[in-house]
């Protein structure tokens, strides 16, 4: 519904710019998303952390009576509003749903120093979860909230009852063919980067060279951030939170995994981390998402593969009639 409004009121703009709106009604975000609105409620979990106050995000759709609640964790590059149909497609069949902006994401905290690790941000969130007095979940996450749900499941197997992964980041362990980057180097590229940039990316890498308002709406928060007062905090989260990827590998625990596992792959996917700043004599491919199913569910000891042809990083958007069906094989 919200790319919808957007759709309809940027078209009626005159004026328009390259990238579809016109320059004077670019948005303009602060750190924690203050003027963009979520699909559900928010609410926010105030926790101590590292020696600081600090607060999470998030929104909550109670389940049925004696249903499970779905814990869904976002990727790298968006925040727990893009979970809108998934949620819908769940709260529908009676699930919970709980999707957490983590720190350094979305409505949530932007601390200027922070050591951010998938240990950190899956404590946090079990946290949130005890809380909320849940005891029954299943864990689900996309792209890096893909290795934060393996993190979750390993560190926290007695209260997870089934693992469900979706084009996730982290099924190679990437610092065994690429090069250790300072936080610095990342913060450089990320300061500088424009909307441009970053439509530009996407279309290319998620979803091979195609466009849709849909697709665009997504963008909005990042627009809104290089827009906004706060950018250079958020480009330092963006930054820090790039290390993790390279040093929190999960790739290596698999064989430790002991609940059910479900793997969603968009087949055509090949995001691979670092495949820039590879080490030297390096010849191994990053991100062959069309071989990397087969080999990681033969690590996991209860694992269940499902393959979508001719898609990519982001099957919950490309192909969503063709992810919930692959949805309503595990829900």
């Amino acid at each position: 519904m919200r790319s919808l409004i957007y759709t309809l009121f940027t078209a009626c703009l005159l004026g328009l710019s390259a990238s579809g709106v016109a320059d004077d009604q670019k948005p303009e975000y602060d750190a924690r998303l203050s003027g963009y609105s979520y699909p559900f409620d928010v609410h926010t979990f105030e926790f101590d952390s590292q020696r600081q106050s600090l607060e999470m995000a998030y929104m909550h759709l109670p389940a049925e009576d004696g249903r499970p609640t779905v814990l869904l964790l976002h990727g790298k590059n968006f925040a727990a509003d893009y979970w809108e149909g998934t949620a819908d497609y769940l709260h529908e069949k009676g699930y919970g749903v709980l999707m957490p902006d983590q720190v350094g994401f979305g409505k949530s905290s932007k601390p200027a120093h922070y050591q951010f690790s998938f240990e950190a941000l899956a404590h946090n969130t079990r946290a949130l979860v005890s809380t909320l007095a849940i005891d029954k979940l299943i864990v689900m996450g996309h792209s890096m909230g893909g290795m934060l749900a393996t993190r979750y499941a390993l560190n926290h197997a007695d209260g997870v009852e089934e693992l469900v992964l979706v084009n996730p980041v982290g099924l190679e362990d990437y610092l065994r063919y690429v090069q250790y980057k300072d936080p610095a180097f990342f913060y450089d590229r990320e300061r500088d980067k424009t909307i441009d940039q970053v439509r530009s990316y996407q279309r290319k890498n998620y979803y091979d060279g195609q466009w849709s308002d849909d697709y665009e709406a997504l963008i909005q928060i990042h627009s809104g951030w290089i827009n906004g007062p706060d950018w250079e905090r958020v480009a330092w989260n963006n930054a820090l939170t790039y290390d993790m990827i390279f040093t929190g590998s999960v790739a290596n625990e698999f064989d430790q995994l002991t609940v059910p596992t479900h793997l969603i792959l968009g087949v055509r996917d090949t995001t691979g981390p670092g495949r820039g700043w590879k080490k030297q004599g390096v010849d191994y491919q990053l991100g062959r998402y069309d071989q990397l199913g087969q080999t990681v569910v033969e690590q996991i000891p209860d694992a269940r593969l499902y393959e979508l042809e001719g898609v990519g990083h982001m099957p919950q958007f490309e192909a969503f009639d063709r992810y919930r069906r692959q949805l309503d094989k595990i829900f």
